[in-house]
């Protein structure tokens, strides 16, 4: 996803069989500051029944008791799990909020598997994956006491084709009703169902998707914040945003937007029903738009409420990160220093730059080194030499350009691709954001690509409409900034929206202009592949395969670098969705 967050899912992937991944061992929270893709990599798999069963296992040291504090750059846009797609709010989300599957993320050892939520596993297929049937646990109730049934699962995924509904994944959707889902089905709010061919709930326990074609990770699609229950008496549509109704360990108290969120603790939560979260703490409070650098500097200081506070996704700022990287041993033991499922991009626009040997020579050329350090360094991002993040399955250390000899650009090497292309002084449009954060990366990449024999001319972009500007198929630019994160460990959720030629158009992921029938048709051979490694592997093989032509140039596998309080325990990161875990929070 871009930022966490994308209105686009490519066709391709609506109709195609997906993928699985495999589990591997995981790491703890602790700070490891070097270009470590290596030793971090990790995969994210299918637990078992026992791993499914509630409650969750204690945490050591744990005990009930106190608020926890949480303390966030921005308010939150979207409280309605349907509604919700950044990572931000997914991590909030925890605490109010159940899906059919969930992340479970062990605090000592980080490591990070896919178990049953609101159903008792992750799921059982039929007809060859194009059928999956959850079976949902017993003595789930909503805040107010009324069991949730497999009825309130299915009017969850119905309201999802209500036009409001425009934020959210749509994967579940569009595999139930095609691409135009919502011409098929406007939603239930004119008493119409979706019929029991589409989603089926032969018992209040059971339900079952019919999809139009296999999708082998569907356990990882239900995880997604809107295939939850919906408490249909209590859904006023865009106002539910304000008041969603409670499902797990806390419930909403009070919400003033952009200010300020407080939950308290949901009585009819049971936590034998729970295998992810706990509920030690007496109630959470969120302070929003507190910006950088002070958000960091009362991180760093703890004092009063702040010893108990965290935040979810916001980087330190880089005096700050100096700061702590100076003194490591003050802070090493609430520091969390993980790999976001972002990878850092500069696409070049196909359509304009033609030549393979000029694409090339603009890659050799690429400062990365210098823009690793303007970004923050090391702390929030390795070096980059593919365009797989380590968090997803079958990511292989791999360099199909040759970056890593020279991390700092090879003009002398891209001068002679642009002698042989016929190609010198070739003329470049550099399009970034005019933020504080970009202005000298855009200055530094137009230094070094000048100095390769390129003619770099630079245009200032709005930040707010950066993405739909160069989202355009005639951008009337070169060179431009991007980035895309996996909405599950899979290969199947980053290279077909980033690199099927057959995807181009406006708003469109594809932002390089991408296309090549062979990519495109190997896009479809792995697409059906069902067999676990077989398909990460393949996936990879085919990013590499494809960055050859130098579609875009990677940059950074970017990192979450900040500190907690000191008065925290519990505290987990979850990688995939690449924001804090507070599922298991308590105060020491």
């Amino acid at each position: 996803m871009r930022l966490r967050k994308a209105a686009y899912v490519p066709a391709m992937l609506a109709i195609s069989a997906l993928t699985l991944t495999s589990c591997s061992s995981g790491h703890n929270t602790k700070t490891d500051t070097t270009n470590s893709a290596k030793s971090e990599v990790q995969n994210f798999g299918l637990g078992t029944l026992a791993d499914s069963t509630g409650p969750a296992k204690d945490v050591a040291g744990a005990k009930p008791g106190g608020t926890a504090h949480a303390i966030e750059a921005a308010g939150f846009d979207y409280l309605d799990p349907g509604q919700i797609y950044v990572n931000e709010y997914q991590a909030v989300a925890q605490l109010y909020s159940r899906s059919l599957t969930g992340y479970k993320t062990d605090p000592a050892t980080g490591k990070t598997i896919l178990v049953g939520d609101l159903a008792t596993d992750t799921g059982k297929q039929s007809d060859d994956g194009k059928t999956w049937t959850y079976t949902l646990k017993d003595n789930l109730k909503f805040e107010d006491g009324t069991p949730i049934t497999s009825k309130d699962v299915k009017y969850g995924v119905e309201r999802l084709y209500a036009d409001y509904q425009d934020q959210g994944p749509n994967y579940v959707q569009t595999w139930l009703s095609g691409a135009d889902y919502r011409k098929v089905y406007q939603g239930p709010y004119d008493g119409k169902e979706l019929g029991d061919d589409v989603i089926g709930t032969p018992d209040d326990k059971t339900i079952v998707f019919h999809f139009k074609e296999a999708h082998a990770d569907t356990p990882y699609a239900v995880q997604m914040p809107n295939i939850t229950a919906i408490q249909k008496s209590k859904d006023d549509k865009e106002k539910y945003n304000d008041h969603p109704v409670s499902i797990g360990p806390y419930k909403i108290a009070s919400y003033e937007k952009d200010k300020s969120l407080k939950l308290v603790k949901n009585p009819n939560w049971d936590p034998k029903s729970d295998p992810i979260r706990h509920q030690y703490v007496d109630g959470w409070e969120f302070e929003l738009s507190i910006s950088n650098p002070l958000l960091t500097q009362r991180l760093l200081a703890g004092n009063g409420d702040d010893k108990n506070a965290l935040t979810l996704t916001t980087n330190a700022d880089n005096a700050s990160i100096a700061k702590i990287q100076g003194d490591l041993a003050t802070y090493k033991d609430r520091l969390t220093n993980k790999f976001l499922p972002f990878v850092d991009t500069f696409d070049i626009n196909n359509t304009r730059v033609k030549d393979p040997k000029v694409r090339k020579a603009l890659a050799v050329a690429f400062p990365r080194a210098q823009v690793q350090k303007l970004l923050g360094g090391a702390a929030t991002g390795d070096l980059a030499t593919n365009l797989v993040s380590p968090t997803v399955a079958g990511w292989k250390d791999s360099d199909p350009l040759g970056l890593k000899a020279k991390p700092e650009g090879d003009p002398v090497a891209a001068k002679a691709l642009l002698k042989e292309a016929g190609a010198e002084n070739y003329p470049i449009v550099l399009a970034y954001a005019n933020t504080p954060r970009w202005q000298p990366v855009a200055a530094a990449i137009q230094e070094a690509l000048n100095n390769a024999g390129f003619k770099v001319d630079r245009k200032e972009l709005d930040p707010t409409s950066y993405y739909s500007v160069i989202g355009k198929k005639d951008n009337g630019f070169d060179l431009y900034r991007s980035g895309w994160g996996a909405d599950w460990p899979v290969g199947s959720t980053v290279i077909p929206p980033t690199l099927d030629g057959r995807t181009i158009a406006d708003g469109s992921p594809n932002y390089s202009h991408y296309n090549n029938d062979a990519v495109n048709a190997e896009i479809d051979r792995i697409n059906k592949i069902t067999d676990v490694k077989q398909a990460s592997d393949e996936w990879m093989k085919l990013a590499d395969k494809a960055l050859e032509d130098a579609p875009k140039i990677p940059a950074v596998y970017d990192k979450f670098f900040q500190v907690y309080g000191a008065g925290l325990g519990g505290v987990a990161y979850n990688e995939v969705i690449g924001a804090t875990d507070i599922s298991s929070i308590y105060i020491k």
